[in-house]
């Protein structure tokens, strides 16, 4: 064990003391803080003075509909008459006032409005106007329960019902957390596992395995590469958490507060998964990182360069591609027999169960027998690949043949 120790220590410190490791790590949540920064930085450069607009309201039933809208959207709303326009005028030239907006009879027929600002406003800005006038002048015209008027503007709800299994929870929020989780895992996965099997070469190529054998057997030093890979990616996810909820604590509320007319705290937080889907997604990171991580290390120690590996790799990377091309179906319907027989694979389980999971189409028993069955399949690529590491790792010469591998396998 202590052999296996050193390895992991010398594969974690190598890498996390590296160059692209800190780029990696430091950027990735620099550049998520810079996507919600500018936005902020640059709603903030308007002046106050530019959210304050005016209502002349010429038919005397939108300004009561029409002035919480605008007001939630970060607008300092007055109500003016038609007979202050000129005073209305005077305020825009002075700079005094950011704008009035005009309501007629079109408004209320088409929701044709008239807005006179000093200003272009932005696209994302026109549209959230354009919105509130058209949902006010709705509002009006349908008349009735203003709540019930509301959800009907709002394109109302489908409510499902299934007479038998489970009906997966599916909206837009839903299938992002999905998608992105499941994209996630694959891309991480795939970047740790590939981490390995050039690390393996690597000490191949340059024959310093043939030192190393010496004091360290072939299956732990493939285990220590393995676990040593597996925490700088630990690693790296405990750093982009701690961005994310730092951002999320401090930084969510000045953007949103800057930008309301792209975004509710409300709406942001139906994009905020639970504490159990973290838990989940570490689960099948590790269960299929060290699936991959085990056939890659046979990869590697199966070939004798780069370009032998970029073909040896095919068929362990096509055990990823399929996952992420069924992953959409399988998120719009999580129940459907073949997505469930597709997530229970242990190859295929890291990314489609979580996108199951995500998508609230999962049943408790489904994801523990998942897990036992990755967990079984972690052992026997541990036993097959191990068995090809230690002979792979000193051979030479020409790339050998699957019956030559089942050899390895049988005989080692």
């Amino acid at each position: 064990m202590r052999a296996v120790w050193a390895v992991i220590k010398r594969e974690y410190l190598q890498r996390v003391r590296s160059r692209w490791f800190v780029i990696a790590t430091v950027g990735a949540p620099l550049l998520m803080v810079a996507l919600f920064a500018i936005p902020a930085f640059m709603g903030n450069r308007n002046d106050t003075r530019d959210r304050t607009l005016a209502v002349v309201d010429e038919t005397g039933v939108l300004y009561d509909g029409l002035a919480p809208r605008l007001q939630d959207g970060g607008y300092l709303v007055d109500r003016a008459e038609p007979e202050d326009l000129d005073t209305l005028e005077l305020q825009l030239r002075d700079g005094d006032l950011g704008g009035y907006m005009i309501l007629d009879d079109a408004t209320l027929r088409r929701g044709d409005v008239l807005l006179r600002t000093r200003e272009n406003p932005s696209p994302i800005r026109s549209l959230s106007l354009r919105q509130a006038v058209a949902q006010s002048a709705l509002e009006v015209r349908l008349g009735g329960d203003e709540a019930d008027v509301q959800a009907l503007i709002r394109g109302g709800t489908l409510e499902v019902e299934i007479l038998e299994g489970r009906a997966g929870g599916f909206d837009q929020p839903t299938f992002a957390v999905a998608y992105i989780g499941a994209f996630l895992l694959y891309m991480t996965l795939l970047f740790y596992a590939v981490a390995v099997m050039r690390s393996v070469l690597e000490e191949k190529t340059s024959r310093i395995v043939e030192v190393v054998i010496s004091s360290v057997r072939p299956f732990e030093l493939m285990l220590g590469k393995i676990l040593g890979v597996g925490a700088v990616g630990l690693t790296q996810f405990a750093i982009w958490i701690a961005f994310v909820v730092l951002m999320v604590v401090t930084g969510l509320p000045a953007v949103v507060t800057s930008q309301p007319d792209l975004f509710t705290l409300e709406s942001i937080r139906e994009f905020i998964p639970g504490l159990g889907l973290p838990i989940l997604f570490l689960v099948y990171f590790l269960g299929g990182y060290f699936i991959y991580s085990g056939l890659y290390a046979a990869v590697g120690a199966m070939c004798n360069s780069d370009e032998e590996a970029q073909q040896a790799q095919f068929p362990v990377i096509l055990l990823l591609v399929i996952p992420i091309i069924f992953v959409a179906g399988v998120i719009q319907d999580p129940t459907d027999p073949f997505s469930v027989g597709l997530s229970l694979v242990p190859f295929f389980t890291p990314i489609l169960m979580f996108a199951r999971v995500a998508a609230g189409g999962a049943a408790a028993w489904e994801i523990g027998l998942s897990i036992v069955l990755m967990t079984g399949t972690v052992l026997a690529v541990a036993w097959v690949a191990g068995r090809i590491y230690r002979v792979g790792i000193l051979m030479a010469g020409k790339r050998p043949t699957l019956p030559e591998l089942l050899r390895w396998v049988r005989e080692s």
